[in-house]
Protein backbone atom coordinates (compact mmCIF):
# COMPACT_ATOMS: atom_id res chain seq x y z
CA UNK A 1 0.00 0.00 0.00
CA UNK A 2 1.15 3.58 -0.69
CA UNK A 3 1.67 5.86 2.28
CA UNK A 4 -1.80 7.61 1.60
CA UNK A 5 -3.76 4.04 1.43
CA UNK A 6 -2.43 3.35 4.76
CA UNK A 7 -4.01 6.12 6.27
CA UNK A 8 -7.69 4.61 6.95
CA UNK A 9 -7.16 4.10 10.87
CA UNK A 10 -8.56 6.24 13.76
CA UNK A 11 -11.31 8.65 13.62
CA UNK A 12 -12.90 8.92 10.40
CA UNK A 13 -14.89 12.31 9.76
CA UNK A 14 -17.88 12.57 7.85
CA UNK A 15 -19.22 15.67 7.28
CA UNK A 16 -22.86 16.37 8.22
CA UNK A 17 -25.43 17.90 5.14
CA UNK A 18 -25.06 21.95 5.57
CA UNK A 19 -25.83 24.31 2.78
CA UNK A 20 -24.08 27.17 4.62
CA UNK A 21 -20.33 26.65 3.24
CA UNK A 22 -18.49 28.80 5.89
CA UNK A 23 -20.32 26.74 8.84
CA UNK A 24 -19.46 23.86 7.70
CA UNK A 25 -15.66 24.87 7.22
CA UNK A 26 -15.49 26.01 10.50
CA UNK A 27 -17.14 23.09 12.16
CA UNK A 28 -14.46 20.76 9.75
CA UNK A 29 -11.52 23.20 10.53
CA UNK A 30 -12.36 22.96 14.62
CA UNK A 31 -12.20 18.58 14.25
CA UNK A 32 -9.00 19.12 12.20
CA UNK A 33 -7.60 21.22 15.31
CA UNK A 34 -8.82 18.19 17.17
CA UNK A 35 -6.30 16.01 15.10
CA UNK A 36 -9.01 14.63 12.36
CA UNK A 37 -6.43 12.90 9.70
CA UNK A 38 -9.23 11.21 7.78
CA UNK A 39 -12.63 13.57 6.39
CA UNK A 40 -15.13 12.39 4.29
CA UNK A 41 -17.30 15.00 2.07
CA UNK A 42 -20.73 13.77 2.26
CA UNK A 43 -23.59 15.92 1.46
CA UNK A 44 -26.83 14.79 -0.77
CA UNK A 45 -29.35 16.90 -0.86
CA UNK A 46 -26.84 19.37 -2.39
CA UNK A 47 -27.01 20.08 -6.05
CA UNK A 48 -23.80 19.40 -8.02
CA UNK A 49 -22.95 23.26 -8.51
CA UNK A 50 -22.71 23.43 -4.19
CA UNK A 51 -21.03 19.74 -4.02
CA UNK A 52 -18.22 21.07 -6.15
CA UNK A 53 -18.18 24.22 -4.29
CA UNK A 54 -17.57 22.77 -0.93
CA UNK A 55 -15.32 19.95 -2.19
CA UNK A 56 -12.87 22.34 -3.54
CA UNK A 57 -13.30 24.59 -0.36
CA UNK A 58 -12.78 20.90 1.94
CA UNK A 59 -9.97 19.89 -0.57
CA UNK A 60 -7.97 22.71 0.19
CA UNK A 61 -8.91 23.18 3.52
CA UNK A 62 -7.15 19.35 4.38
CA UNK A 63 -4.43 19.95 2.63
CA UNK A 64 -3.58 22.59 4.89
CA UNK A 65 -4.21 20.28 7.76
CA UNK A 66 -2.04 17.19 5.98
CA UNK A 67 -5.09 15.11 6.46
CA UNK A 68 -6.87 12.64 3.92
CA UNK A 69 -10.08 13.81 1.94
CA UNK A 70 -12.49 11.45 0.83
CA UNK A 71 -15.55 12.29 -1.46
CA UNK A 72 -18.43 10.00 -0.79
CA UNK A 73 -20.65 8.92 -3.88
CA UNK A 74 -19.18 10.47 -6.55
CA UNK A 75 -15.91 9.46 -8.45
CA UNK A 76 -15.98 12.53 -11.26
CA UNK A 77 -15.95 14.52 -8.24
CA UNK A 78 -13.14 13.14 -6.49
CA UNK A 79 -11.42 13.30 -9.36
CA UNK A 80 -12.03 17.00 -10.28
CA UNK A 81 -11.13 17.94 -6.91
CA UNK A 82 -8.03 15.86 -6.53
CA UNK A 83 -9.07 14.53 -3.22
CA UNK A 84 -7.47 11.44 -2.06
CA UNK A 85 -10.06 8.76 -2.97
CA UNK A 86 -13.84 7.80 -2.84
CA UNK A 87 -16.25 6.09 -0.99
CA UNK A 88 -19.31 3.84 -2.80
CA UNK A 89 -22.54 2.90 -1.73
CA UNK A 90 -24.48 0.00 -3.32
CA UNK A 91 -26.19 2.44 -5.68
CA UNK A 92 -22.79 4.73 -6.38
CA UNK A 93 -21.09 2.40 -9.66
CA UNK A 94 -18.65 -0.15 -9.97
CA UNK A 95 -15.18 -0.48 -7.93
CA UNK A 96 -13.48 -1.41 -11.74
CA UNK A 97 -15.30 2.24 -13.00
CA UNK A 98 -14.27 4.10 -10.17
CA UNK A 99 -10.49 3.01 -10.50
CA UNK A 100 -10.49 3.80 -14.17
CA UNK A 101 -11.60 7.68 -13.11
CA UNK A 102 -9.80 7.58 -10.30
CA UNK A 103 -5.82 5.53 -11.36
CA UNK A 104 -4.42 3.46 -9.50
CA UNK A 105 -3.14 5.51 -6.32
CA UNK A 106 -6.31 6.42 -4.91
CA UNK A 107 -8.10 5.35 -2.18
CA UNK A 108 -11.52 3.67 -2.62
CA UNK A 109 -13.59 2.09 0.24
CA UNK A 110 -16.84 0.67 -0.36
CA UNK A 111 -20.03 -0.04 2.00
CA UNK A 112 -20.53 -3.53 2.60
CA UNK A 113 -23.04 -3.07 5.30
CA UNK A 114 -23.73 -6.28 7.57
CA UNK A 115 -22.37 -8.31 4.56
CA UNK A 116 -19.22 -10.00 4.67
CA UNK A 117 -19.57 -11.80 1.40
CA UNK A 118 -19.61 -8.02 -0.06
CA UNK A 119 -16.63 -7.43 1.51
CA UNK A 120 -14.78 -10.10 0.00
CA UNK A 121 -15.76 -9.24 -3.42
CA UNK A 122 -15.01 -5.86 -2.80
CA UNK A 123 -11.52 -6.44 -1.54
CA UNK A 124 -11.21 -8.78 -4.61
CA UNK A 125 -11.92 -5.89 -7.10
CA UNK A 126 -9.12 -4.33 -5.81
CA UNK A 127 -10.96 -2.13 -2.66
CA UNK A 128 -8.87 -0.02 -0.29
CA UNK A 129 -10.65 -0.12 2.72
CA UNK A 130 -14.01 -1.78 3.31
CA UNK A 131 -16.90 -0.42 6.11
CA UNK A 132 -19.90 -2.03 7.75
CA UNK A 133 -22.72 -1.24 9.59
CA UNK A 134 -24.69 0.52 11.19
CA UNK A 135 -24.04 -0.74 14.43
CA UNK A 136 -26.25 1.21 16.32
CA UNK A 137 -29.04 3.47 15.76
CA UNK A 138 -28.32 6.35 13.68
CA UNK A 139 -29.98 9.61 12.95
CA UNK A 140 -28.78 9.80 9.52
CA UNK A 141 -29.90 6.81 8.33
CA UNK A 142 -32.40 5.53 10.59
CA UNK A 143 -33.86 2.65 8.21
CA UNK A 144 -29.98 1.07 7.50
CA UNK A 145 -29.46 -2.51 8.13
CA UNK A 146 -27.67 -3.23 11.41
CA UNK A 147 -24.30 -5.21 11.71
CA UNK A 148 -22.67 -6.24 14.88
CA UNK A 149 -19.92 -6.60 16.22
CA UNK A 150 -19.08 -10.25 15.65
CA UNK A 151 -19.02 -9.18 12.07
CA UNK A 152 -16.19 -6.76 12.49
CA UNK A 153 -14.20 -9.76 14.16
CA UNK A 154 -15.23 -12.29 11.34
CA UNK A 155 -13.76 -9.55 9.05
CA UNK A 156 -10.45 -9.38 10.81
CA UNK A 157 -9.64 -12.63 10.82
CA UNK A 158 -10.65 -12.89 6.97
CA UNK A 159 -9.49 -9.90 5.46
CA UNK A 160 -6.01 -8.15 5.14
CA UNK A 161 -7.79 -4.41 4.54
CA UNK A 162 -9.12 -1.76 7.05
CA UNK A 163 -12.17 -1.77 8.19
CA UNK A 164 -14.19 1.04 8.60
CA UNK A 165 -17.44 1.03 11.67
CA UNK A 166 -20.05 3.64 10.26
CA UNK A 167 -23.74 4.21 11.94
CA UNK A 168 -24.59 5.67 15.64
CA UNK A 169 -20.94 5.42 17.12
CA UNK A 170 -20.46 7.70 19.96
CA UNK A 171 -17.27 8.00 21.94
CA UNK A 172 -18.94 5.66 24.84
CA UNK A 173 -20.18 3.17 22.56
CA UNK A 174 -17.29 2.71 19.45
CA UNK A 175 -14.97 1.28 21.80
CA UNK A 176 -16.25 -2.29 21.54
CA UNK A 177 -16.02 -1.67 17.96
CA UNK A 178 -12.25 -0.64 18.42
CA UNK A 179 -11.65 -4.17 20.29
CA UNK A 180 -13.30 -6.11 17.66
CA UNK A 181 -11.24 -5.21 14.69
CA UNK A 182 -11.98 -1.61 13.36
CA UNK A 183 -9.53 0.30 12.17
CA UNK A 184 -11.66 3.18 12.22
CA UNK A 185 -15.02 4.85 13.37
CA UNK A 186 -17.18 6.97 11.04
CA UNK A 187 -18.38 9.49 12.95
CA UNK A 188 -20.87 12.52 11.70
CA UNK A 189 -23.31 13.67 14.24
CA UNK A 190 -20.82 12.91 17.98
CA UNK A 191 -18.51 14.94 16.14
CA UNK A 192 -19.90 17.85 13.84
CA UNK A 193 -22.52 18.34 16.25
CA UNK A 194 -20.46 18.77 19.60
CA UNK A 195 -20.47 21.61 22.03
CA UNK A 196 -16.35 21.30 21.71
CA UNK A 197 -15.27 19.41 18.62
CA UNK A 198 -12.17 19.54 18.83
CA UNK A 199 -12.44 17.78 22.35
CA UNK A 200 -14.64 15.15 20.70
CA UNK A 201 -12.35 14.90 18.37
CA UNK A 202 -9.87 13.68 20.53
CA UNK A 203 -11.96 11.61 22.42
CA UNK A 204 -12.52 9.50 19.80
CA UNK A 205 -8.81 9.42 18.72
CA UNK A 206 -7.74 8.24 21.87
CA UNK A 207 -9.96 5.28 21.88
CA UNK A 208 -7.01 3.93 19.14
CA UNK A 209 -4.05 4.48 21.12
CA UNK A 210 -4.26 1.66 23.13
CA UNK A 211 -4.38 -0.61 19.66
CA UNK A 212 -1.89 1.00 17.41
CA UNK A 213 0.25 0.44 20.91
CA UNK A 214 -0.24 -3.29 21.08
CA UNK A 215 0.30 -3.39 17.27
CA UNK A 216 3.63 -1.75 17.65
CA UNK A 217 4.90 -3.75 20.72
CA UNK A 218 3.54 -6.97 18.62
CA UNK A 219 5.34 -6.31 15.46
Amino acid sequence: MTCKKSGINGLYAITPDCSDTAELLRRVRLALAGGTQLLQYRNKPADADLRLVQARALRKLTLEWSALFIVNDDARLAAEVEADGVHLGAEDGGLEAARTVLGKNRIIGVSCYNRISLAHEAAGAGADYVAFGAFFPSGTKPAAVRADAALLQQARAELALPLVAIGGITAQNGAELVQAGADALAVISALFDAADIPSAAREFSGLFTGKNLNRKSAS
